[in-house]
């Protein structure tokens, strides 16, 4: 490794970036975990207790593209160790807090953490790998995510069995600070440019407007919320969504990438990424159901079925990732989208009552799918862009995840309210599913024709 100039140092800085994002990732899981326990505590309802999710995500949300820009504009490792320090320390205020509102509060500065640490992820990492096995920082990434969203219920579960729920927080605090004494002494600098454009502060607000009411229209929708409200955010999202389309097109170095829209290449992997995420999110949200309430399995029992498909992702990711260094990687993230596929149609014939066996493998189909898929997916979308544009690409890559993410859930929600039984609903969304995952192969095979020399790394 250290003929092609890969150091142990960098090796190190490595540690600093995975500490964090599973950090971000477990914040998820295990807090999902505690929202029963948390609901008791502050004697509040299971919908309020919910806004410990939605906070979190939402300013993230809202918050992701104007991160990576001020990392592409000034520096990734500056707004890596800010992201790191604001983490920890909200995580503390998170474990402190005496009441509710508190603790949403907390939770919103801990979205405002994990947004400046994922918008310049990718970037760091492009600095930090050389370009002929980039691909494994890549799967570094997808595996550890796979690992914490597999590990992240059990964990939890262990922790309120012997601990309080405060520990759920308590135990960001030491990781923080050993990621934050790495990243300070070990990541990389930007590289140096002739020229900055400003930030763009109006830009910044609008975006975050935007996503802000959009994502929050949807989730109500999908939460039963009033209607009337929901439609006038969404609307008033749109409304202002054009008006910042237009300041975009007129800008330097936009804050939404449309500079980079212009590659095919780029585009094409951001729609392949959302249509990818919506077919991954559509299964994971509707699978649940069928196994509680149609085949009667334990909360345990589902909990160790969906297993499977994250272990499998965090499997194969490395294996893609080593693979594409010598071959086309649009058509491996292709081929893994119709291997994802076939998971899909086989979970649509188990039967009436099949075994956990016969769940399990299906189920490890699918996550082997994604993962010969997400790695090449993300090198194509990185490789298609400058150097300097990196944390607006990976910024972009983490908001077309949380958009797929968002219209999957919104899909499921809509699904189960319009059919007559919980069967029906999941079969009609494993179709979705399938067919979200189509479209997302077939725009990934469209990549490899006219540009099989840009795909190569």
């Amino acid at each position: 490794m250290a003929g092609i100039g890969f150091s142990y140092k960098k090796y190190i800085a490595v540690i600093a970036l995975q500490i964090v994002l599973v950090m971000t990732v477990l914040d998820v899981t295990l807090v999902n975990v505690a929202l029963p326990v948390i609901a008791e505590k502050f004697a509040i309802s299971s919908s309020t207790a919910i806004w410990l999710i939605t906070v979190y995500q939402l300013v993230i949300t809202m918050l992701l593209l104007p991160v990576s820009s001020i990392g592409d504009l000034f520096s990734y490792k500056r707004t890596f160790l800010t992201g790191v320090t604001l983490f920890t320390l909200s995580s503390a205020l998170c474990a402190a807090s005496q009441n509710f509102t508190m603790l949403v509060v907390a939770r919103g500065l801990q979205g405002i953490g994990a947004a400046c640490v994922m918008g310049v992820n990718i970037a760091l990492v492009r600095l930090i790998y050389p370009r002929e096995i980039l691909g494994r920082g890549m799967a570094l990434n997808a595996m550890c995510i796979a690992i914490a969203t597999a590990a992240g219920p059990s964990i939890g579960g262990a922790i309120l069995s012997f601990a309080s729920w405060h520990w759920l927080f308590l135990i960001n605090v030491p990781l923080g600070i050993i990621a934050f004494i790495i990243g300070w002494r070990l990541l990389p600098h930007n590289p140096v440019v002739d020229h900055k454009p400003p930030f763009d502060w109006i830009s910044a607000v609008e975006n975050m407007v935007v996503f802000g009411l959009i994502f929050y229209a949807l989730g109500n929708f999908s939460r039963k919320g009033d209607i009337l409200l929901s439609s006038i955010l969404l609307i008033v999202g749109i409304v202002v969504g054009v008006f910042y389309l237009r300041r975009q097109f007129r800008h330097e170095q936009p804050l939404l990438p449309v500079d980079l829209f212009s590659n095919s290449m780029y585009s094409m992997s951001i729609a392949t990424s959302v249509c990818s995420f919506i077919a991954q999110n559509v299964t994971m949200i509707a699978l649940p159901f069928l196994y509680l309430k149609s085949y009667h399995f334990s909360e345990i029992t589902t909990g160790l079925l969906m297993t499977p498909w994250p272990i499998a992702t965090m499997i194969v990711s490395p294996i893609a990732a080593r693979y594409v260094e010598k071959h086309n990687p649009g058509a491996t993230a292709a081929t893994g989208m119709m291997v994802f596929i076939a998971g899909v149609i086989l979970l649509l014939f188990t039967g009436d009552a099949p075994s956990e066996w016969n769940i399990a493998w299906r189920m490890a189909v699918c996550g082997v799918g994604y993962g010969m898929f997400q790695t090449p997916n993300n090198i194509v979308m990185v490789m298609a862009t400058p150097v300097h544009r990196t944390g607006g690409a990976g910024g972009m890559q983490s908001t077309a995840r949380l958009v797929g993410q968002t219209l999957g859930a919104t899909a499921v929600s809509t699904v189960f309210a319009l059919t007559s039984s919980n069967s029906m609903g999941v079969t009609v969304c494993l179709v979705i599913s399938a067919l979200f995952a189509l479209c997302a192969g077939v725009l990934s095979y469209t990549r490899t024709l006219g540009h099989k020399s840009e795909l190569h790394m």
